[in-house]
């Protein structure tokens, strides 16, 4: 029985559409910079907000209206919903999908029966696969909503949290690999502290490098090939999370060895959390080669929580997208939808509606993204305005032809630095409109 038997697939009917079930900006095979929507943008849909989420708030219980239970219940519920989801998600015409080890399958009494629990809905989730096509983005173990992660999983200071939490990543990465599930992503959800008089936060970081460094170990036993993640995000639900922001991200990862193996994960309401926008986030990571796949929602700045809302915002979408494509694009991570629909949008096709929104919202940030790059006069801009680093003295101290006392001769001959000139960003600022406009 189907979950969603008023709703066809949504197709694209272009701009002046108005059709609320319908794309007006995502086509999924319209070429733009030489690839396909699709290529660029690898839409995928998470199955923890979208299929177990239940609208709970603190204040209230969820009120979500799904054909398929909400709770866990039984290993046959779950593999009803995994039916429903994949409706949901070829209906919706998403090419990929990502999970917790959790959200598909009902944690049992012990860790044996959990992972029998998650074999059986692996091999119905890998049937639907083959049948529709769609892929696993990637795949991910719960470390915190179960009491045992109280104090964190890989930083817990109890030493058989962190075995059990190696045990159930063991699994995932299994599975994940079953699937042919293309990166596995680690979010610290309670990887942090909440007050540094109980914690030695040197000795956490410690085991959070080790946990990692198994897992690396682990992926090249069995021969898991896809990319791995880490996901930054500043607090909630602790005080203070170890992957803070992407900065802290990669000098943790280089502080001990693990620069090789990890990219970053990156989710707009985590920069706002960090104090950070979501263009500032990817390029510290771009820059540095970190820049693996993003989590698209975004917050509310009213708000100083975690709200997870679909993106609807074109700013937004566009210098997300601008920074994607200087950075070359996506090589194993997409653009996944880690967002929720409002408590009160509790009817079943609100799922879609949330979701072709902000599938809209990236295909024209896209578009834009690919105007303002081809015309090139902000890339210009950006250009001229370090143009005296191209040469002379500029390019001397770039390729290290220059030291202190040298730098020291040269301005004493030329007796004060050059004017600056202004760094215009009201005119940047009008220049984007006009591609928005």
């Amino acid at each position: 029985m189907p979950a969603f038997p008023d709703v066809q697939k949504i197709r694209y009917e272009g701009p002046r559409s108005k059709n609320l079930l319908a794309f007006r900006h995502y086509n999924a095979d319209e070429v733009v910079e030489g690839k396909t929507m699709r290529d660029h943008l690898r839409f995928s849909v998470v199955y923890w907000h979208t299929f177990r989420g239940a609208g709970a708030d603190p204040f209230g219980p969820g009120c979500a209206v799904r054909p398929w239970k909400l709770s866990d219940g039984t290993v046959g519920d779950a593999i009803e919903r995994a039916g429903m989801a994949f409706e949901f998600i070829e209906k919706l015409g998403a090419p990929y999908y990502a999970f917790h080890d959790r959200d598909v399958a009902p944690e049992g009494a012990n860790l044996a029966e959990s992972n029998k629990n998650l074999d059986a809905v692996a091999k119905v989730l890998k049937e639907h696969q083959d049948r529709t096509g769609i892929k696993l983005l990637w795949g991910t173990a719960n470390l915190f909503s179960n009491p045992r992660y109280v104090h964190g999983a890989a930083t817990s200071c109890n030493a058989d949290v962190f075995a059990f939490a190696a045990a159930q990543v063991k699994k995932a990465l299994e599975v994940t690999k079953e699937l042919g599930g293309e990166g596995y992503t680690f979010w610290g959800g309670r990887e942090g502290y909440q007050n540094l008089y109980n914690t030695d936060m040197k000795r956490e970081l410690d085991h959070l490098a080790k946990f990692l460094h198994m897992a690396v170990d682990y992926a090249k036993e069995i021969g898991f090939t896809g990319q791995f993640y880490i996901e930054p995000k500043p607090k909630e639900p602790t005080k203070h999370q170890y992957d803070s922001d992407a900065a802290a991200c990669i000098n943790f990862l280089r502080a001990y060895g693990l620069e090789k193996h990890l990219k970053l994960n990156l989710e707009t309401n985590h920069a706002t959390l960090a104090g950070h926008s979501m263009m500032h986030e990817m390029e510290t990571a771009g820059s540095q080669g970190y820049l693996g796949s993003i989590d698209a929602n975004t917050g509310d700045e009213l708000l100083g929580w975690d709200t997870d809302q679909f993106p609807t915002n074109l700013y937004l979408t566009t210098q997300c997208m601008l920074s994607l494509m200087k950075y070359g694009g996506f090589k194993t991570g997409g653009v996944n939808f880690d967002a929720k629909v409002r408590r009160e949008s509790f009817e079943p096709v609100d799922l879609f509606h949330a979701h072709i929104g902000g599938m809209d919202a990236f295909a024209a940030g896209l578009k834009i993204a690919a105007a303002i790059r081809a015309e090139g006069e902000l890339a210009k801009f950006v250009q001229d305005r370090y143009r005296s680093w191209d040469t002379g003295i500029g390019a001397e101290i770039e390729s290290g032809k220059q030291s202190f006392k040298s730098l020291e001769a040269y301005m004493l001959k030329q007796g004060e630095a050059a004017a600056c000139t202004s760094g215009r960003q009201e005119m940047l600022e009008n220049l984007v409109n006009r591609y928005l406009y």
